[in-house]
């Protein structure tokens, strides 16, 4: 009886050995398991932190964009130029520079996710939701840019108006300064008895005998020998000799000679007066 039950024994020293054996086996096998899940999992809550992370700063990004200043330096009223113009189209073309990049990275990250595997709901809404800013900006920046043509075709036609103004000015005030010389300018001559009658200038009428004829204007002188003063300018005109005297029919009390560096010099004293009468013949010795 007692080599039977020393045989029993050792079989079932065996069999619990196979036992032990297939759960030491079963219990590595999850252990591996359970590793590479615990790894798993921390990859995912990596891949997920940095998604959120990324999630994040493009949306802080988008945030960043100065659309509303942008659009306040547009809005009617202010003072528009070429220089602020130039300023707001640069700052739009920023804008679309970093919306593109935002549209990219947000590419990016949907393909990364797509690589990995990782299905995520919330992490889907965040992404549409990024999407949906990303279009709102966009349509933003579109206004900003028909906002800026409108405004260019505005300054165009400003422009053009100012433009036109400014020609219309000129020709006024050369018409005005036109007509201020024409009323302000007398025309004279200065020469002696002989060459104011060879000119044309003056002539002789009545006495005797060639005796107490008075010396008076040509009714129609020759234009071309007299030279034009203006009187707003100019009030007096150097007569190259030591006796003179004014043939022509200025009041007297609007003028006087007068001797100046050893010649005479004719002073306007009232330069209305003056040129009522337009021409003035001054006759010298």
């Amino acid at each position: 009886m007692k080599k039977p039950l020393q045989v029993a024994l050792i079989v079932v020293a065996v069999a619990l050995a196979g036992v032990c054996a297939v759960l030491f086996s079963r219990y590595q096998d999850a252990s591996k398991q359970l590793a590479a899940t615990q790894t798993a999992e921390g990859e995912i809550r990596d891949r997920y932190g940095a998604t959120i992370e990324a999630i994040a700063e493009i949306q802080d990004s988008l945030s960043a964009l100065a659309l509303e200043e942008t659009g306040a330096r547009l809005a009617p009223g202010g003072e528009r130029t070429a220089a602020s113009t130039e300023d707001a189209l640069a700052r739009i073309a920023a804008l679309r520079s970093s919306i593109e990049a935002s549209k990219e990275r947000i590419r990016k990250l949907e393909s990364d996710l797509k690589a990995s595997g990782a299905k995520s709901a919330g992490l889907s809404r965040l992404i549409e939701n990024l999407k949906k800013t990303v279009d709102e900006k966009e349509a933003q920046v579109a206004v900003l840019s028909a906002q800026v043509d409108s405004l260019n075709t505005e300054v165009g036609g400003l422009t053009v108006a100012v433009a036109q103004k400014d020609d219309t000015l000129r020709t006024r005030t050369t018409q005005l300064e036109q007509k201020r010389r024409d009323i302000a300018t007398i025309w004279y001559v200065i020469g002696s008895k002989q060459e104011l009658v060879e000119a044309g200038v003056i002539e002789t009428r009545g006495g005797v005998l060639g005796l107490g004829k008075t010396i008076v204007p040509s009714p129609h002188p020759n234009a071309g020998v007299f030279m034009g003063l203006d009187t707003d300018r100019l009030d007096t005109i150097r007569i190259p000799a030591t006796k003179a005297k004014v043939v022509s029919a200025q009041p007297v009390t609007s003028y006087e000679l007068r001797p100046v560096d050893g010649v005479l010099e004719l002073k306007i004293l009232d330069a209305v007066e003056f040129r009522r009468i337009r021409q003035v013949v001054i006759l010298t010795g």
